[in-house]
Order: structure tokens, then sequence, then C-alpha cells
């Protein structure tokens, strides 16, 4: 039940983050929400660049495989915050020296230490097997954000406004995250300079491969916005901010409930037939399920947007996003599918060029479009696409690098509700009713078939993993120490 509600959270912080955009680029002109848009890209790449490594290293090696060992990461965890925290001040400093505007630089570097706090608390609760504090956590974090956002955008609707709002939710919810109490008694934390290395060295090579794959977006905002202008890019841009969302919700639900177990197995016995076959389930469901997100997306897209979009910006923004839905597909399985066997193993190599290669192919997609067809947002979306289908290709290698076992059936089958709403889509460009009634029908019956062959795959004969026993051990493993 702890782990539905911990799904449940990351379902509701999507919602939330969805209607947030939505809202945000109704109430700001055009100009603004392309300024607005990049401001949310370059904190979160501030946020991966300064924290993003002590998470990474917090997934891998927290709680350890005792209580003490979980007070020493813990500890060290700690004080690599805080120095994180002093660079991202720096950061600010140099940002208003270049000429940035005080007030944008400093909620910048404030909103980013935000997200790295909370992310690396969030993380720990999930590692600690604490769901049911995470989910509710999780759930109060996102409602304070979009809440304190939206405010601010109301009172004043300007990139100041929208930011200075954001860091308020923040600050609420860190307050509110601090009072709360631990459901075990934990050692007192102490670091350790050995461990400091042991997680710069993984967890600096995995954060430096999400900086990377950070860079890929960011490169393509850039390059729309310098080419189109604010004005003629906010669409796309829209687009790419929208519908990413649904796909990171979905990798990033399953990665965080389903990945503490995987560790633990691959720790446990890294040849055996279990570990096998939870990766064979895991890579199934995490598949299958994203491409029942974009069949889903791709079915009701044009009923959507004539809602949600702002009308001066709906032309652009069905023009793109179609193309937008399947370079989010492609990047979700590059980012987290297929680098696992390599951050299990960590093979540090692996990690790194994989997201290099994903960021290079996409943004030289998206250059040799504008070269070969000229300035068009539809002709840019389509080369960054095609780069990130063959970065995709490249990522083959490295997850059969580990074997697993996996049924294909509901992978197929999800393929399949992906494809019927894409060519219903293409071919009733006049957005007709009868294209529609197809697109939805085969989306919803072969993702049913889909959905059904994830259960009977669930209910196989496969060595169950209960993530409540190993919370249940970690805690027992406390106590002792501490009696």
């Amino acid at each position: 039940m702890s782990r539905i509600a911990a799904l449940g959270a990351y379902v509701y912080q999507a919602a939330l983050a969805f209607g947030l955009l939505i809202a945000v680029s109704h109430v700001l002109a055009p100009s603004d929400y392309a300024a607005y848009s990049i401001f949310i890209s370059v904190t979160q790449f501030v946020a991966i660049a300064c924290f993003e490594w002590i998470r990474f290293a917090c997934s891998r090696f927290y709680p350890g495989s005792d209580a003490c060992s979980e007070a020493i990461e813990r500890g060290t965890m700690r004080v690599e915050l805080a120095i994180c925290s002093g660079l991202c001040g720096v950061i600010a400093l140099g940002a208003i020296a270049l000429g940035i505007p005080p007030v944008v630089a400093c909620a910048a570097a404030l909103i980013a230490i935000g997200q790295g706090a909370t992310e690396l608390h969030l993380t720990m609760l999930r590692f600690r097997q604490d769901f049911r504090t995470f989910s509710w956590l999780q759930g109060a974090r996102a409602t304070l954000v979009t809440g304190a956002t939206l405010a601010g955008t109301l009172m004043q609707p300007s990139l100041v406004g929208a930011a200075g709002g954001s860091l308020v939710g923040y600050l609420i919810y860190l307050g509110i995250a601090l009072a709360v109490a631990r459901p075990v008694a934990l050692e007192r934390a102490h670091w350790q300079r050995q461990v400091v290395r042991r997680h710069l060295v993984y967890g600096g090579v995995s954060a430096g491969a999400s900086v990377i794959g950070l860079l890929a977006p960011l490169g393509l905002k850039s390059l729309l916005t310098a080419l189109l202008g604010a004005q003629a890019a906010a669409g796309a841009l829209l687009a790419l901010d929208l519908l990413q969302r649904p796909f990171v919700l979905v990798v990033n639900a399953l990665h965080s409930v389903r990945y503490p177990d995987i560790v633990a197995i691959f720790d446990r016995d890294p040849a055996g037939r279990e570990l096998r076959r939870s990766l064979g389930n895991y890579y199934g469901l995490l598949a299958s399920l994203a491409l029942l997100t974009a069949a889903g997306i791709i079915a009701c897209l044009r009923p959507v947007a004539g809602i949600v979009v702002p009308p001066d910006l709906q032309i652009a923004f069905l023009r793109t996003a179609p193309v937008l839905v399947l370079l989010a597909l492609l990047r979700s399985m590059t980012q987290t599918l297929m680098p696992t066997p390599a951050h299990l193993r960590q093979n540090l190599v692996a990690i790194i060029v994989l997201a290099g290669i994903d960021c290079v192919l996409m943004n030289l997609g998206a250059v040799l479009a504008v070269t070969l067809h000229g300035d068009s947002d539809l002709g840019i979306a389509v080369g960054a696409t095609l780069g990130a289908g063959m970065a995709m290709l490249a990522g083959l290698r490295v997850v059969r690098s580990l074997p697993f076992e996996m049924d294909r059936r509901p992978v197929f089958a999800a393929l399949a509700a992906a494809l019927v709403p894409g060519a219903a889509y293409l071919l009733s460009t006049s957005g007709s009713v009868t294209g529609l009634a197809i697109g939805i029908a085969g989306a919803a019956g072969f993702g049913l078939l889909s959905l059904n062959g994830l259960y009977r795959a669930s209910r196989g004969p496969s060595i169950p993993v209960s993530s409540d026993e190993s919370a249940l051990a970690l805690a027992e493993a406390q106590r002792r120490h501490l009696d």
C-alpha cells in the first residue's frame, strides 16, 4: 500500500506541474512565457549540476548494510549538501557579474538549492523504505510550490512574479520537512573523507550524465528561440515543456519505486536468475507504460490542446506536438532504462558516453535540419527526434550488457497502441471525429492488451522481492546497534 501511495504522489505532482504550465502560459504573454521556460530549464540545470551527484550517490550507497553505515552516509551527504549550496551562491554572483538582473540570478540560485535539498531528502526517505512519509511530503511539496508559483504569477504577471512565488513555496516546504519526526530512531550522523571520494567518483559521473542530458533540451530551446524569436518559438516551447511531463512522471515513478529493490538484488547476487527476472519485469513495465503514455497523449492531443493551449499558440503547438511526443518517449528510454546495467555495475564510462551521445546527436540533428530545410519549428523538432532515435540505438548495447528475462508481448501491444492513434493523427489532418474515434479506440484496445500482459507477467513464476522485509531488517539492525 505504501508503494501505491508513492506512485500516487508522483501522479499528483505531475498533474499539478502540468496544470501549472497551462495556467502560467495563459497568464503570461508569449515572450514572457518563453523567458519563464528558459528560466526553469536553467534552474533545473544548476540544481542537477550542483546536487545531482549527491542524489546519485544516495541512490547507490544509502543506507548501507547497517546503522553505522547509514549514519556515515547521512552525515557525509549533509556536508556535501552544504558545500554545494555555497557553490550555487558563487554561480549567482558570477551570473550577476555577466549582466543577469540580481533578482533573477538570486532567485534561480535559491530555487536550485531548494530543488536539490528537497530531492535529496525525498531520495533518502525512499531508500530508507519510508514510503509513507515520502508520499505525503512529495505531495506537500508539489502543492506548495505549484500554489505559490501560480499566486506569484497572478500577482505579478512576469518572470519575477513566477520565480518569487516558486521560491516562497520551497521555503515553506523546507520548514515543514525539517519539522517531520523520524519514525525510526537513527544513529547520530558523522562524515568521512573517503566516503566523499566514493560519492564524487560514482555520483559525479552519474550527475555529469544528467547534466549532459539536461543540456540537450536546453540547447533545443535556445536554438528555437534564437532562430524563430521568443514570440514564434513559444508554441513549440510550450509543447516541449508540456509533453515531456507525462513521461517524466511514468519513468521517475517506476524508477523510484522499483530501482531500490533492483540495487539490493544486484548487490546480493549479481549473476542470479532473480536479478534477470527483476530486470526484465522492470524493463517491460517501463517500456510498456511509456508507450501507453505516448498513445494516450496522441489520441487526445487535438481536443485537449483546444482547451488548455492558448489560442495564439495552438497552431504551432499542434504542428510540433506529435514529433515532440516521440522525442520525449525516446529520451525517457535513453536516460533511464538504457543505462541501468551501467549504474548497477558502476560502469562510469558507459554512463557518461551514452549521455554524451544523446546530447550531441539530438542537437546535431536539429542543427542539420536547419541547414537543410531552413528555420522551421517542425523541421528543428524532426531533426532533434531523429538524433534522439540514433542515440537510443546506441543505448541498446548498454542495456544488453546485463542479461535479463522479459516478456515482450506487453511491449509489442503497447507499441501498437501508440502507432494506431499516431497514424490516425497524421492521416486526419483536419481533426475529424472519425480520426479521433479510431485513435482513442486503438489506444484503448491495444492498451488493455498490454496492461493485461503486464498483470499476468507480474503474477508469473518470479521470485518476489519484499521491500517491507528490507525495511524491517534495517530497522532491526538499527535497534540492535542502538541497544
